[in-house]
């Protein structure tokens, strides 16, 4: 069976001050990217797409593409914000894509296989991409939508340097996700664990919940859900300058309409990232780590 892992690799960097996804943090000038290929490889993965934009696409091609070529099979989508169904315009004040289910859609003429979604600036460690490509090589794809999401604890997903958001999943006794609830302003105080609602009020997490790192496995007919999916909020909020079509909604419509069962597979990988600049030397010093470790080679694809 062949399998495609989707790199979410299009988002602005506006909260890092650039091209994150381009920035080097390996020992030997390596991108967080290059950590998840890598394992992508490992996991037996055959071919991976990128979800960019247009305009990064020349300095991407040479600069992370070319990379990976003499590895694993290399394709890309493009995100844009007039890439919608028929019939649909994008607002004349609309200035940004439309969230990171608009982006797996980028893709699906791609897909056409089971595939793994990552966001571009996570790591998610080996072990992640084992898990998602096992699920994905062992479950019946033939009917319904049977996929997977690599969870993470929420107490080891915040950044020191500012809020986060995170999709805090539910799961039933047969490990199965039940719900997925997006939190748009998570960090630390005083040692507490608060999110903060869109009405002002506080919640404190206590730190075990398990959360969705976009690490997502599906079968191809998920996309044929997008689609639909998409349709029916484009015409609820098309005209939201701000709105965004995100992945844990979309997989949170089918599991509440029955179409889509999703297994929760626990990751047992340390996840870091990038989310503020702030971050780099964190994670600089975790993969440093690794790599003395021996949980990686000292170089990678260069």
């Amino acid at each position: 069976m062949k399998l495609t892992l989707l790199v979410l690799a299009a988002g602005m960097g506006s909260r890092y001050g650039g091209l994150k996804q381009l920035d080097e943090v390996g020992p030997s000038g390596e991108t967080v990217m290059d950590y998840s290929v890598f394992d992508a490889i490992r996991a037996g993965f055959d071919r991976v797409v990128f979800v960019i934009r247009k305009d990064i696409e020349k300095e991407f091609r040479s600069v992370i593409g070319s990379r990976y070529s003499n590895q694993i099979e290399v394709d890309y989508a493009f995100q844009d914000l007039n890439d919608l169904p028929a019939n649909f315009t994008a607002p004349a004040e609309r200035t940004k894509p439309w969230g990171t289910a608009q982006a797996v859609y980028a893709a699906r003429h791609l897909l056409a296989e089971p595939f793994a979604v990552i966001n571009a600036d996570d790591f998610y460690g080996e072990g992640s991409f084992r898990a998602l490509a096992g699920y994905l090589r062992g479950n019946d794809q033939s009917a319904g939508i049977h996929g997977c999401i690599a969870a993470f604890t929420l107490a080891n997903t915040l950044s020191e340097n500012g809020s986060v958001s995170r999709g805090i999943c539910s799961v039933d006794k047969q490990g199965n996700l039940t719900q997925i609830v997006e939190n748009t302003k998570i960090f630390r105080r005083d040692g507490k664990i608060i999110s903060v609602k869109a009405d002002g009020s506080e919640f404190e997490f206590a730190g075990d919940e398990l959360v969705s790192m976009n690490a997502w496995g599906f079968p191809a007919r998920f996309v044929g859900e997008l689609d639909r999916l998409f349709i029916q909020f484009l015409h609820a909020h098309i005209n939201e300058p701000k709105s965004e079509f995100y992945l844990p909604f979309a997989v949170d419509t089918l599991i509440r309409e029955h179409i889509a069962e999703i297994k929760v597979l626990s990751s047992n990988s340390n996840w870091f990232g990038v989310t503020y600049r702030e971050d780099k030397p964190l994670v600089q010093t975790a993969l440093r780590k690794l790599v003395l470790d021996g949980a990686y080679p000292e170089r990678l694809f260069l």
